[in-house]
């Protein structure tokens, strides 16, 4: 009951935002969460998520590694330091095991998550199909890949995500994963850029994914448009309009930005000024 009526006012936020977003200035990139809502709330979480699908936001991006037991979770590092404040390597833990381990930044949000904990790729699955018009980016890191081997980590992640496939986009940084994955599954594929430079673009040509994502500190600093194809550009870490508003102009349609809530708001005053 208690998951049916989280679901319920997601939807319900999420449909009284739509209003204001047929409004927003059409020169600006449509909005990815980052990790979801992850300025206020632990990143990868099931509330950071469902915060930016209230806000309004119908595009939204998070993580996959596996955990010991082959379980994919959504989990961003391979290890808990930063967010768990531990030692432990997600990649030694069991499922159940990390399911009890509280996940909530304690660095940046004191005790406020006490008892937040990584969801499971399954848990994930659950909220997307409760989330009418929501895409989900969902990035397999290269160290699952490299701990437990391509063919087991892009399996059991297909499997998983099999439900709501066709309201995902696959996307890593590795190559050769986003190749299989378009062959294992027909879902639409992105590639996340390691340079901007002309070996990716040869191989960003040959690859002809759905979606090329690259870090604003890579993108060149000039007014020379992105690479134009078959593919629509991304670009992160993105926190203000003007930025996001320079992303357009060289021919990026979207933006990724953990800071959902400030620049939702920033794109409101925009149109409501227009």
């Amino acid at each position: 009951m208690r998951c049916t009526l989280s679901k319920l006012r997601v939807r319900d936020a999420a449909a009284r935002k739509q209003e204001k977003m047929n409004s927003t200035d059409t020169r600006l990139p449509e909005i990815i969460a980052h990790r979801g809502n992850a300025i206020e709330f632990p990143e990868n979480t099931l509330q950071a998520l469902e915060s930016a699908v209230a806000l309004g936001v119908r595009h939204v991006e998070f993580d996959v590694q596996l955990t010991a037991d082959h379980v994919p979770v959504v989990f961003h590092d391979s290890d808990l330091a930063r967010v768990g404040n531990r030692p432990e390597s997600v990649h030694s833990l069991s499922w159940s095991q990390l399911a009890g381990i509280p996940v909530g930044e304690v660095s940046r949000f004191g005790d406020r998550f006490a008892h937040t904990c990584a969801p499971s790729l399954a848990q994930a699955v659950e909220a997307i199909a409760g989330w009418d018009g929501v895409t989900a980016f969902v990035e397999v890191k290269r160290a699952s890949l490299r701990q437990f081997g391509h063919e087991t980590v892009l399996r059991r992640t297909s499997e998983v995500l099999q439900p709501v496939l066709n309201r995902c986009v696959l996307i890593s940084f590795d190559l050769a994963a986003v190749r299989i994955l378009r062959l294992m599954t027909g879902a639409r594929i992105g590639w996340v850029l390691h340079q901007y430079d002309a070996d990716s673009l040869r191989e960003a040509t040959t690859l002809a994914p759905e979606f090329l994502f690259c870090n604003l500190e890579r993108v060149p600093a000039t007014t020379e448009k992105l690479w134009p194809g078959p593919w629509d550009w991304a670009i992160y870490e993105v926190r203000d309009r003007e930025t996001a508003r320079h992303c357009r102009e060289l021919g990026a349609k979207f933006v990724e930005t953990m800071a959902v809530r400030s620049l939702r708001n920033e794109y409101d005053e925009a149109a409501s000024r227009a």
